[in-house]
């Protein structure tokens, strides 16, 4: 890959797609980061529910 120029009237901007590949190949990364997270909270809390209910009996 390498760059793009995007021109928008008289202004001009150079888009470099290694850089936002990379970007987002981070927020895709810290998506399924805070996915796990997510769910390893959801066991803990499971577990801890399981725990209170075999010590009511």
């Amino acid at each position: 890959m390498g760059r793009k120029l995007i021109i928008d009237g008289n202004a001009v901007y150079e888009l470099d797609e290694n850089c936002m590949l990379k970007k987002r190949l981070e927020d895709v990364q810290t998506e399924k980061n805070q996915m796990e997270e997510r769910r390893r909270t959801q066991e803990n809390l499971n577990e801890y529910k399981r725990m209170l209910r075999m010590r009511q009996g």
